[in-house]
């Protein structure tokens, strides 16, 4: 029953978004926007509560959200590990360990509306503050992202270059945001004219358009060293994002895998980017 629930209801759902933004478009269309942003996981689970609650640093205040940051401290230079989406720092703890067995000094924080931070909702370009007050903050030398994670860093690098930081990881990271509005679309039967209310929204409200919003066109501009992991199979962000962005980022490697899914914890991944910070 409720795998039918779960097939019926989104198009239901759709349909009633499609009706309502003949009379109210743009009202209409922040609703659809809250909905596509709203968090439902990623809080800190309580298995992960005791390592988390070890490393715990300062809160950071960032366009009115309270972000927990945490710090396991080296000698060497300053890593800055961003998670994705529905996720917590807890998801780099394999990699943290690597890290620390290096002397790196780490730091890394739970996005808005994940793990200890406040909210309800994220979307890129609120990450992207994050991200920035995170790399202004603690100088890293390194920033390493999954998934939506990966993708920020590069808006903000596109964004905001800095000097500070000479290479960038991507683990598994989307490209372009038509992508990702394309499948919302198809799962809620969001008509073609409502989704240009949609787009119009996004304009007015962050200043670019939904097919204007692509790493792959950011990385043109990006002078940083770059390693980016992808897994051919990956079923959450497509292989060819990564391939299209190692196309247009000049000084950047593709590692391509097979069969290690979309979180890509393995030991071989994380040696892979202890030998690429090292090299």
């Amino acid at each position: 029953m409720k795998k039918i629930v779960a097939k019926i209801l989104p198009p239901l759902y759709g349909q009633y978004f499609n009706l309502l933004s003949f009379f109210v478009p743009q009202k209409t269309a922040h609703k659809a926007f809250v909905l596509f942003c709203t968090v439902r996981k990623g809080r800190v689970l309580p298995q992960q509560a005791d390592y988390l609650e070890k490393a715990k640093n300062r809160i950071e205040d960032v366009s009115g959200h309270q972000l927990q940051s945490y710090t396991w401290p080296g000698q060497k230079e300053t890593v800055l590990l961003v998670h994705g989406w529905e996720s917590n720092t807890f998801r780099w703890r394999n990699l943290i360990q690597k890290l620390q067995e290096a002397d790196y000094n780490i730091v890394a924080f739970d996005a808005p509306s994940h793990g200890h931070s406040s909210g309800k909702l994220l979307y890129v370009p609120l990450y992207e503050e994050a991200v920035h007050h995170m790399v202004n903050t603690y100088n890293p030398k390194y920033v390493i992202g999954h998934s939506v994670g990966g993708m920020t860093l590069m808006y903000n690098e596109y964004k905001n270059p800095n000097l500070e930081v000479e290479k960038i990881v991507t683990i598994g990271s989307p490209s372009e945001f038509h992508e990702i509005m394309d499948q919302f679309q198809k799962i809620l039967k969001f008509s073609d004219r409502f989704m240009g209310h949609i787009d119009r929204y996004i304009f007015n409200r962050f200043g670019f358009h939904i097919r204007d919003f692509s790493t792959s066109e950011f990385a043109k501009s990006n002078a940083k060293k770059g390693l980016l992991f992808h897994d051919r199979l990956d079923a959450i962000a497509p292989y060819h994002a990564s391939e299209k962005v190692h196309k247009s980022w000049k000084n950047s490697e593709l590692v391509s895998t097979d069969g290690l899914g979309h979180s890509m914890h393995q030991e071989d991944v994380n040696n892979q980017i202890i030998d690429f910070l090292q090299a």
